[in-house]
């Protein structure tokens, strides 16, 4: 069973609009204007049991009402979706038991306690028997190191530490699920990267299924194995990263190490670097810093092995790597040129 299934899930606004002038405040009172915002469209998705999936795309792609209708927080104007076998809207309590949500703008920490009030009351909220909560209450406190912090009030503690005790908090009573809504946002690259470490570790020793809506590409690229863009609510790509690298990536580095020996011998460009002669349609040098050099290609050119070929044939090489674009550079990339919309016609 998909721990996450939805299809055709659509949600539209009514927003009123206030009309300007004295009578067209009053206007707006008894005739107001009102027009609808389609945040989700016809959006269908599954999630497996055990993945790590982001969720990704531009400030009102709708990737936060897409969450919120899956925890059953807002209601869907169209479709059907069920989470670890529940129907959101209809057995929202029983589905919590099995869910974990974490908003990085918001906490479910009471401010003025201490965090371990917070996590001792969340027992009750949850009603996870007492040598349970215990027993996971001790894990949560090792994994995420918060002795250091526990006794100290919620609004005292940095970012960093409050994410770290909203994420024990969503944790405490074992779900199956976890929802994370920009964990990253605002920490420093220390934080990030505990959280990182984390996640991935309770995946792997839990097989946690987690949802992940983010902004950073680094977080993707940690913890993801696969990646949903969604755009004005429209569902735009669903598959793997290296695929959509393959698809919208540009050119990708080849970086060859060169015998030191015969690296006098090569042709100078009017920099005075040295060139590699003659290479294949498509391949570019971009730099040379011996005994390395720098080639980009494109999908036009040869394939990655072919190349590697040419330049063996032609040159003594000691080592070869490949660079792939960054996931950030690519995802801007289908952003600014409409890429993927272009692919579903609609631009």
């Amino acid at each position: 069973m998909a721990m996450i299934e939805a299809t055709g899930l659509s949600k539209t606004f009514r927003v009123t609009k206030r009309r300007s002038g004295v009578f067209g405040g009053l206007r707006s009172i008894v005739d107001p204007e009102v027009r609808l915002v389609e945040a989700v469209q016809a959006l269908s998705l599954q999630v497996e049991p055990g993945e790590i999936v982001g969720l990704v795309g531009p400030n009102g792609a709708g990737k936060s009402t897409t969450i919120k209708m899956l925890t059953g927080i807002l209601v869907p104007s169209a479709g059907e979706v069920r989470v670890a076998g529940f129907n959101p809207l209809h057995q929202r309590r029983a589905m919590s038991a099995h869910i974990g949500v974490v908003f990085g703008q918001r906490t479910q920490l009471w401010w003025d306690l201490p965090l371990i009030d917070s996590l001792r009351l969340l027992r009750y909220l949850y009603r996870v028997p007492e040598e349970r909560h215990t027993a996971n209450l001790a894990r949560m406190r090792a994994l995420l190191d918060l002795d250091e912090f526990i006794d100290t009030p919620v609004r005292q503690l940095s970012l960093g530490q409050r994410m770290r005790g909203d994420l024990a908090a969503a944790l405490l009573h074992d779900p199956q699920l976890l929802y994370l809504d920009e964990p990253t946002i605002g920490l420093d690259v220390v934080a990030k990267a505990r959280i990182r470490e984390f996640l991935l570790r309770i995946n792997a020793e839990q097989g946690m299924t987690i949802l992940i809506t983010t902004h950073d590409m680094d977080d993707v690229e940690a913890l993801c194995s696969r990646l949903l863009i969604i755009d004005h609510g429209r569902k735009l790509y669903d598959g793997g990263l290296s695929e959509i690298r393959d698809r919208f990536g540009g050119e990708r580095t080849l970086i060859a190490i060169l015998d030191p020996a015969e690296i006098n011998a090569l042709p100078r460009n009017a920099t005075g670097e040295p060139c590699l002669m003659n290479l294949p349609e498509g391949v570019r040098q971009i730099r040379f810093d011996s005994p390395r050099v720098w080639l980009s290609f494109g999908k036009e050119a040869l394939p990655a092995h072919e190349l590697v070929a040419w330049l063996g044939a032609r040159h003594r090489l000691k080592d070869v790597t490949f660079q792939e674009p960054e996931i950030e550079d690519v995802i801007r990339r289908i952003y600014e040129e409409d890429l993927l919309l272009q692919e579903v016609g609609v631009v």
